[in-house]
């Protein structure tokens, strides 16, 4: 496993784990961030993270990025 702020830019990943306090799993189970789930990055830009999950394009901070292992 390994944090989303590393992966490949344009290659789709499983969800394996969310990390963090239980108010942020689920702030991030309410934007499509849950285990299982398929997500790929489609760019990055000031310290953030475009994703694609659930058919949403989602806009994170690399603190939360962090938190979601793939």
């Amino acid at each position: 496993m390994m944090p989303l702020t590393i992966a490949d830019k344009g290659k789709e990943y499983t969800i394996q784990r969310i990390g963090g306090n239980p108010e942020t799993r689920q702030h991030l189970a309410d934007l499509g961030f849950v285990a299982g789930s398929k997500i790929c990055v489609v760019s990055e830009a000031a310290g953030n993270l475009i994703v694609n999950v659930k058919n949403s394009r989602v806009g994170i901070g690399k603190d939360l990025a962090m938190k979601i292992m793939i």
